[in-house]
């Protein structure tokens, strides 16, 4: 699949996504952030309106895509990209995990990885912005954020770890003693 973008002087963005068989999704997103979203069915044939969406909807919209709210299929992590570095991945917590039982405090993880633990998933319960204080158990979901190697540190330190008190974390530049002066 590729992603075709250019520039719409004074109107904003157009991208052309290849879907199969030379039919393209035509997305404008215009500089007051209105989306509208066309089918292209061959090179040769004009684009077809299919509709149009306010900004807000479609952050929503696009959100409900990238499988933010439903991951049809069962996935042990899911990773979404802001920016250049700023990464968000969900992780179910394994058992052996140092994090499994333990607060996000008492784990240290911020301070061991960078990284951030922006929602834990409990279940059908949500804790959005958890306290330090909240709790993680085996098979919770965590949602992280942090720049790719405070990311990375975290998966090391606490998904693909085996109770190695974080060892992995120490190699990629997000331990304890990355702070030492």
């Amino acid at each position: 699949m590729t992603v075709y973008e250019s520039d719409l002087p004074g109107v904003g963005k157009k991208h052309e996504i290849e879907v199969g068989d030379d039919e393209r999704l035509v997305i404008v997103t215009h500089n007051t952030g209105r989306r509208e979203v066309f089918r292209r069915r061959s090179a040769d044939s004009d684009a077809e309106m299919l509709f149009e969406l306010s900004d807000g909807l479609a952050r929503t919209v696009g959100t409900v895509l990238e499988g933010a709210y439903f991951q049809p299929v069962a996935t042990d992590s899911i990773e979404t990209v802001l920016g250049d570095d700023a990464l968000i991945e969900w992780h179910e917590v394994p058992a052996d995990s140092e994090l499994a039982g333990e607060t996000i405090e008492a784990a240290d993880v911020r301070r061991r990885t960078g990284a951030s633990i922006i929602a834990v998933e409990h279940g059908d319960e949500v804790t959005p912005n958890p306290d330090p204080g909240a709790g993680v158990g085996a098979g919770d979901t965590v949602v992280v954020i942090g720049s790719r190697e405070e990311v990375a540190a975290f998966r090391a330190a606490f998904i693909d770890s085996d109770g190695r008190d974080g060892a992995a974390a120490d190699e990629s530049g997000g331990g304890a003693d990355a702070d030492a002066s």
